[in-house]
């Protein structure tokens, strides 16, 4: 690859045609964001597929189920409520499953800030780190897009939900059997640690790689060092929290 891009010139791509070329010719993308740093077409789609998710879920599983699914994952929370009173306990139940459904509806908010927070990572290693003059709103466009392939697991498990697919052993963290952690039973880990190895989420970060070297003007390795390398602490901080609390 290149070390510089070539801004394009003239219209450029539509919203429409980013979406498309994303999964066919990414570089085509990823180049067009050096002319606008526009983001709404993939945003909406996440939330719309998340939408659609969280109505599977709600209506096939339930978010009671969900909710204590959680908090048996949690040894500290789940001691906690069987020390209750079996009146407070569903008192608590309840509350939880009521904060987990209100939380799933409104992930669009929380997928702004987890994005805001690894494009800033992103954009001071690169900056700072290598020496790139990329721009903040360049660099979220990039991991907004780059995402893109992510939103197939929701989509997919959606599907399966709404067919009677995996409701008995359902995880709302990890919802398809599209990486191996999803084959391991109960809550640790290595579990969480393989569950980063998930098809789409590799497509995905293979896709923020390309992005980060176009917009950067670096090469693919050095871009690699720096989302890679977030990807990594990334998985062993998520990993380190849930061996401890599980």
């Amino acid at each position: 690859m290149q070390d510089v891009a070539v801004v394009p010139e003239g219209q450029g791509l539509s919203q429409a045609e980013r979406f498309v070329d994303t999964f066919v010719a990414p570089s085509k993308t990823f180049t067009d964001i050096l002319r606008s740093a526009s983001w709404w077409l993939p945003f909406v789609f996440i939330l719309l597929v998340g939408f659609v998710f969280n109505v599977a879920v709600d209506k096939k599983v339930g978010f009671d189920a969900v909710a204590q699914q959680q908090i048996s994952a949690n040894k500290f929370a789940a001691g906690r409520i069987d020390a209750l009173p079996p009146d407070q306990k569903a008192v608590q139940l309840h509350a939880a499953a009521a904060r987990t459904r209100v939380t799933s509806y409104g992930s669009g908010l929380i997928i702004l800030l987890f994005g805001a927070v690894i494009s800033l990572l992103w954009w001071a290693s690169l900056n700072f780190g290598l020496g790139a003059k990329t721009t903040y709103s360049q660099i979220f466009a990039v991991w907004m897009y780059a995402g893109l392939p992510k939103a197939f697991i929701y989509l997919l498990s959606a599907v399966l939900l709404f067919g009677g697919v995996g409701l008995d052993n359902f995880d709302m963290q990890n919802p398809l059997g599209s990486n191996p952690g999803y084959y391991m039973d109960g809550v640790s880990g290595l579990k969480i640690a393989l569950g980063f190895f998930d098809l789409f989420g590799l497509w995905a970060l293979l896709l923020a790689v390309l992005g980060c070297a176009i917009v950067a003007r670096k090469t693919m390795s050095q871009a690699a060092i720096v989302v890679c390398g977030w990807w990594v602490i990334g998985m062993l901080l998520l990993a380190g929290v849930t061996a401890a609390f599980s």
